[in-house]
């Protein structure tokens, strides 16, 4: 199976449900196009009938005829607009669950958030609800158009051809001139909007450090580029477009010409001269507007690329099995990771290995770098291994069903960010079905009962975007409610206690204890010793290996015996009693 098969056929597979909706816009394109020639048809019977037979019932006649047909003809051209619209709508929602998730789990997983997948199909959207899908159903019937002017004279017929196929080259020249710069401008607006979000999300380092200047002058640069490869495009595509328009109307005229020459000799009548120069036109307008809306396809194509390869990178959930919640066993097995989805990566976490039952709280110690927030992402699922397993209740992580899976895990990250909303909201992890019970309960284990409820609104308080109107200890202990919501099976707490003040310190260790009496399985990673003070066995990583794991009497002991003999390592082969086995950094995982 090639690896661009998933992508396509979720894309397939939406386009395909809107099959009815484009057929129909294909059967009304054939009858508006029919009725296109209705005008020149006009033209020729009045020029040729009317005025040679002085007959104003047949001029009558005749013009309400074609009153008639035009008016069907803007019923049809509405209709088919409006049809555009909903196929543009109904893959928009099609697909829109699917690449807002595909989008947030490529960001979690490392991948770039400048290239928004939502952003994308939006343009999707907009380019099927305008004139573009309209004029890529239009243009098969400029041949039909060129095969009636041959009907009325080769000549005139030769003369259209040679200008349809001069209006096609200058399509493909403007494809050849302006994709490149294009595609450019769009990988470099989206490394300015990823500036904009980093410059949203650390507003107050920019004001406070007089940082924004540079910043600006940042995006300012990236904007300038971006502008420089667009207006260059664009440029070259408006040329383009000139140079096809006036084309356009020089053949009119050399059409009018030939034909008045042919009507002169008795060749064609008058009617067909000006019959075929209005045919000629309505023949070449889709290849005359395609040269114009150029820019639109080439955004359009790019996105719908994008979000192909955005479906690819994340491909879709599988149908997992239901399995019994779990009791908060926990198995790290020959662990290796790094980066997801970096190219040359290198390893991070080599060889974890370590067991924890339920109930029992790790401190995950080490110096910075060492790895610590990669486990803890890959306790929760957040990234995959590149080799080994993280089970819970003797079940991979992967084979959990993601949904039910996010019902039994709690995660404190280390970049504590709220969402804009309530602090209710909040913690019940914008369940829009919870209910008052569990979130104070949420709180209340937590610790962050009491302080919620001095807040203006208590539990309706509105936090901001990203908890901006919150102090950082108050983000942190409602953050650690969020994780708390639901008595997860396992909580991973990275950092728990880096905006905390003593109070909330006492808080923290009051709630591991509550969370071990429940049966909960805690996992917390702690440069501060009062994290670990609740803690039952200790983990501890050095240069992205295990250099220690055990009871946290024992390995506090080993690592102060450790330092005692100049940093020599305790291993396997010569352990104190009862020491946890303590690897040299040097020894390469096997």
């Amino acid at each position: 199976m090639s690896k661009t098969q998933p992508g396509s056929s979720e894309l397939r597979a939406a386009f395909r449900s809107c099959g009815n909706g484009l057929f129909m816009t294909g059967v009304f394109s054939l009858v508006i196009n029919l009725l296109m020639l209705t005008g020149p048809l006009y033209m020729m019977l009045v020029y040729d009938r009317v005025l040679t037979s002085q007959s104003e019932t047949t001029l009558i006649s005749l013009s309400l005829l074609i009153a008639g047909l035009f008016i069907i003809m803007g019923l049809l051209s509405s209709v088919r607009s409006k049809i555009l619209v909903r196929v543009g709508s109904r893959i928009n929602l099609r697909l829109s669950e699917r690449v807002f998730g595909a989008q947030i789990k490529k960001a979690a997983s490392g991948g770039a958030r400048g290239l928004d997948g939502v952003r994308d199909l939006q343009t999707l959207r907009e380019f099927l609800s305008g004139t573009g899908p309209a004029t890529l159903f239009d243009a098969p019937w400029t041949p039909v158009y060129i095969g009636v002017i041959f009907l009325l004279d080769p000549l005139l017929g030769w003369i259209a051809t040679g200008g349809a196929v001069v209006l096609l080259l200058i399509a493909l020249l403007n494809e050849v001139v302006t994709r490149r710069n294009l595609a450019k401008a769009t990988r470099v607006l989206a490394e300015s909007n990823e500036i904009v979000a980093d410059g949203r999300n650390n507003a107050e380092v920019l004001s406070s450090m007089h940082m924004l200047p540079g910043i600006y002058r940042r995006w300012q640069r990236l904007q300038h580029a971006a502008l420089e490869l667009q207006n260059k495009a664009s440029d070259r595509s408006a040329s383009l477009s000139s140079m096809s328009r006036t084309l356009r109307l020089m053949l009119q005229s050399a059409i009018l010409g030939a034909g008045a020459y042919l009507a002169i000799n008795d060749v064609i009548s008058p009617g067909s001269m000006i019959a075929a120069s209005l045919i000629m036109g309505r023949g070449l307008a889709p290849i005359e507007q395609a040269i114009g809306s150029w820019r639109h396809f080439i955004a359009a194509r790019g996105a719908y690329r994008r979000t192909k390869q955005l479906l690819d990178d994340v491909p879709a959930e599988e149908q997992r099995t239901q399995l019994p919640a779990p009791r908060g066993n926990l198995s790290v097995e020959k662990l290796f990771a790094g980066i997801p989805g970096k190219e040359g990566n290198q390893l991070i976490l080599s060889n974890i290995s370590f067991r924890l039952n339920a109930g029992e709280a790790l401190a995950v110690i080490g110096p910075s770098a060492s790895g610590k927030s990669t486990l803890a992402r890959l306790l929760v699922g957040a990234w995959p291994p590149d080799h080994g397993q993280v089970r819970l209740d003797s079940a991979d992580l992967w084979q959990w069903d993601r949904v039910q899976l996010g019902h039994y895990i709690g995660y404190l990250p280390q970049d504590v960010e709220l969402f804009n909303g309530t602090v209710f909201e909040n913690i019940a992890r914008f369940n829009e079905e919870a209910d008052d019970e569990s979130v104070v309960a949420a709180a209340m284990n937590a610790g962050a009962h009491e302080m919620i409820l001095a807040l203006p609104d208590g539990y309706n308080t509105a936090v901001g975007t990203g908890g901006r109107l919150l102090s950082g200890g108050q983000r942190q202990r409602i953050a650690l409610a969020r994780a708390l919501y639901g008595d997860p099976a396992l909580v991973v707490l990275d950092e728990p206690n880096a905006s905390l003040d003593a109070v909330g310190e006492e808080a923290l260790s009051q709630t591991i204890q509550r969370m071990k009496a429940r049966g909960q399985t805690v996992v917390v990673i702690a440069h501060r010793p009062s994290a670990v003070t609740q803690a039952d066995k200790v983990l501890v990583l050095d240069g992205g290996k295990v250099a220690a794991f055990g009871p946290k009497a024992e390995v506090f002991a080993a690592l102060s015996d450790r330092a005692a003999n100049g940093g020599q390592a305790v291993t396997a082969d010569a352990p104190k009693s009862g020491a946890p086995r303590i690897v040299s950094q040097q020894r390469r995982a096997s």
